[in-house]
């Protein structure tokens, strides 16, 4: 089992030559494995899933080969689609069609390759993965992030991701050599109920209709809401409260209208 390099977080990307810029992927995190002639797959947090994913058995690659990439489900505008992703995951009867974007090797006919330069891994993978339909080489370019993030800005992606051309692969690291940004969407919502036992806060959207649960808040700005929150009434599981303005960040509306993974922004 092996686990990934992980990347660090920015708010705003660089333009710096030194750096690859890709785009964010919006899938699962995949390694896959082959040794002994058998193929086997792990997400980032070492969970076996290659009985999920029979279409990535068949990959012509020698023994001692170890892949990072990400697994996505295509939507219909070809745009990674979450939600149909993990339908695929989580679901032996789901049929999604599946494609695994490598961008990385670990390991290579049973010669590790992580001390290599960043680059060199990419030139390495260009010439021993082959494309097939459910297999492609993640893209890339140098430089240019700036530009490259206004663009998944306009066609409302998810982010991007910018690496140090001569990293080394850093493994079960979170390294400050590869940096995510996210395209974030903000909103103007109202709290209106908090749950009980473990933290979460019911939103509504300003016409009242449900949001979504909220379960990221700074620990400064949770205190401002309980000390502030005039309780309305109560259930088993909920506080219901008189409704409190607020703005969030989210990734994107699910497929049924709520915002995905929302967090507090700030207080309006």
């Amino acid at each position: 089992m092996i686990s990934p390099m992980l990347l660090e977080k920015a708010i705003e990307p660089i333009n710096d030559n030194t750096y690859l810029t890709e785009l964010k992927l919006d899938g699962i995190r995949l390694i896959w494995t082959k040794f002994n002639d058998k193929v086997r797959l792990y997400t980032r947090h070492n969970t076996e899933v290659t009985f999920r994913f029979k279409e990535l058995h068949d990959l012509d690659m020698p023994n001692g080969t170890i892949l990072d990439g990400e697994l996505i489900v295509p939507g219909d505008d070809g745009r990674p689609e979450f939600e149909l992703m993990m339908e695929r995951f989580q679901s032996s009867k789901s049929n999604h069609f599946i494609q695994y974007c490598v961008f990385d090797i670990i390991q290579y006919n049973d010669q590790n390759v992580t001390s290599l330069p960043l680059l060199e891994r990419k030139e390495l993978l260009s010439k021993v993965v082959t494309p097939i339909e459910h297999v492609v080489l993640g893209q890339f370019i140098q430089g240019h992030a700036v530009e490259y993030f206004d663009l998944v800005k306009e066609r409302d992606l998810e982010g991007i991701v910018i690496k140090k051309a001569d990293s080394p692969y850093e493994l079960n690291k979170r390294s400050k050599s590869w940096i995510k940004v996210i395209n974030y969407q903000y909103e103007n919502i109202y709290l209106t109920a908090l749950k009980k036992g473990e933290f979460g806060v019911n939103l509504a959207f300003e016409d009242g209709s449900y949001a979504g649960l909220m379960e990221f808040m700074p620990t400064d700005e949770r205190k401002k809401l309980y000390q502030t929150m005039r309780k309305v009434s109560e259930t088993e599981k909920y506080i219901r409260i008189e409704p409190i303005k607020c703005q969030v960040k989210y990734r994107n509306l699910t497929r049924s209208g709520l915002l995905r993974i929302p967090s507090f922004h700030q207080w309006l």
